[in-house]
């Protein structure tokens, strides 16, 4: 048998095998100039191409754009957003975000790191996370504020597509403000969570999601308030621990049931500020 030949200097690297999956971590970086919300950084990675689109007002805003059908099994992906002192960012996606099974059984991970500094603010506001039939997805969301910044976080959830049952979706949701937790929040749907379309988790509903605004002021919200009916879907928004802090939850049968008892709650918050 003949030995294989030694590397010499200037040869180009021997091909490696590529582990299942892709791994990308894209960055963002809002700022505040003294005039306005600049973007200093925009760091598109793997799926993720981030395109600026025209401010509102003074809110700079940012498109995720999905390059590629992700996350697939094996998929290590994260998403860090930062937005410095005074500045204000709107975030959102171009298009649901559906996780796939793949090529490999092996679980995919989404990890979103949000930062938001003194006197910022920070609209995260993606459209759904689809876990189609046969995927399974951990996703984590960490959020830091400073004592001054607000915070208003959405997300959706859609168990499988249509007519077809759930994958395996874990989340987690992590707030802390001043360096203090506010929310932290862990829930698993499709097998082999127990008991996830029970009537103590999902009531037999596909749809799930919430919000969460936190503001520097106490939310003049003094008790929870109930949205819509078990049959077609209901929320309850609710005033946390911390005074500043609101969160609304709700179940429903499809995106479009849950998406207005979404607006209803946040409705609900607006009537409320607005109110003497």
């Amino acid at each position: 048998m003949t030995a294989p030949a030694q590397a010499r200097a200037g040869d180009p690297p021997a091909p490696r095998p590529h582990p299942a999956g892709v791994r990308a971590t894209a960055r963002l970086r809002a700022a505040h100039n003294g005039r306005a919300t600049t973007l200093p950084l925009l760091h598109s990675d793997g799926p993720f191409h981030l395109r600026r689109l025209r401010p509102r007002g003074e809110r700079a805003r940012v498109c995720v754009l999905g390059a590629m059908s992700a996350p697939l099994g094996g998929d290590g992906l994260a998403l860090d957003v930062t937005v410095g002192a005074r500045a204000r960012l709107e975030v959102t996606t171009s298009a649901a975000t559906i996780a796939l099974r793949g090529s490999t059984t092996d679980p995919a991970t989404y990890d979103v790191r949000l930062a938001v500094g003194e006197h910022a603010s920070l609209h995260w506001l993606p459209r759904p996370l689809i876990s189609a039939r046969g995927s399974t997805l951990h996703q984590t969301c960490r959020v830091e504020l400073a004592a001054t910044s607000r915070l208003l976080l959405r997300e959706e959830q859609l168990l499988g597509r249509s007519a077809e049952p759930s994958g395996h979706l874990s989340t987690r949701l992590t707030v802390r403000r001043d360096g203090r937790p506010v929310l932290d929040q862990q829930t698993a749907y499709g097998a082999p969570a127990p008991a996830w379309d029970g009537p103590a988790v999902l009531g037999g509903h596909r749809a799930t999601g919430q919000f969460l605004l936190v503001d520097p002021e106490p939310v003049p919200l003094p008790e929870p308030v109930l949205l819509g009916d078990p049959e077609r879907g209901h929320c309850v928004l609710a005033p946390l621990a911390d005074g500043a802090a609101l969160l609304a939850t709700a179940v429903a049968p499809d995106p479009s049931r849950l998406r207005g008892l979404l607006d209803a709650a946040l409705a609900r918050v607006s009537d409320a500020v607005a109110s003497p």
